[in-house]
């Protein structure tokens, strides 16, 4: 870890990459052009993230609710999304950078699904940094396929309710052996949760940008970053 001047560096962060879209109309450009700047910004978080220790960085990309946007923008992300994995596969690797994609697989087209289990497979044992992409992702849909799953075993009795804890909950997630997101960024100044990591967000430190993503910089990274270090986390306990 060089030139970090943090004294208190957060082990996960998420970012809530929002904006795309009115910046590409602010432009005068198409919502794609937009979505393409944003995974440029995205490819430099990333890497100043990794440069400043942080452990995990959970990026939101395609929510599950961006399947009933217009089918060809849904059909340019899954391009864009093809191509980014393509182009960054090896330098994830080169980097340290272990890619862990979230949400319902079962949704991507085949040759997404391939690509990303090949990204997986390929930086599974990096360590500077692991990247998680909430792609077809609905907090919702990961709450309900987390008690579909404890519920089959209590069904099979493998589980007895009353055994059902916080950690064995959490052992059900998309997000399992992951650690709670220490700070949540959320650009284009919206202040919502949209459906992201509702579980997962109970005691995190929320900030809101009021920059669109593709204006987003490793700057404006940064001071968010100390913004966080100044703050004081309670987990609920008395002040």
């Amino acid at each position: 870890m060089t030139n970090n001047p943090l004294l208190k560096v957060p082990q996960h962060v998420a970012i809530i990459m929002d904006g795309n879209g009115r910046w590409a109309r602010q432009q005068s450009l198409s919502r794609l052009e937009g979505h393409k700047r944003g995974s440029e910004v995205a490819r430099e978080i990333v890497t100043t993230a990794a440069r400043l220790g942080i452990s995990y960085l959970t990026l939101y990309a395609f929510s599950s609710e961006n399947w009933r946007r217009d089918p060809n923008e849904v059909s340019g992300l899954m391009t864009l999304l093809k191509h980014y994995l393509e182009s960054e596969a090896e330098e994830f690797h080169k980097e340290g950078v272990k890619l862990k994609v979230i949400g319902q697989r079962e949704l991507l087209p085949n040759t997404i699904l391939t690509l990303v289990e090949e990204v997986e497979e390929l930086t599974k044992t990096n360590k500077t940094i692991t990247l998680q992409m909430a792609i077809s992702y609905g907090s919702r849909a990961e709450i309900l396929h987390a008690v579909q799953k404890i519920g089959q075993k209590v069904r099979d009795r493998r589980l007895d309710p009353e055994n059902i804890t916080e950690q064995i909950f959490e052992d059900h997630l998309y997000t399992a052996g992951i650690p709670d997101p220490d700070l949540l960024i959320r650009t284009s100044g919206e202040q919502r949760m949209s459906n992201y990591l509702l579980w997962q967000l109970a005691y995190t430190e929320l900030l809101f940008v009021d920059k669109f993503w593709p204006d987003f910089t490793s700057e404006d990274f940064m001071e968010t970053l100390i913004t966080y270090q100044n703050r004081e986390r309670r987990f609920g306990t008395a002040a």
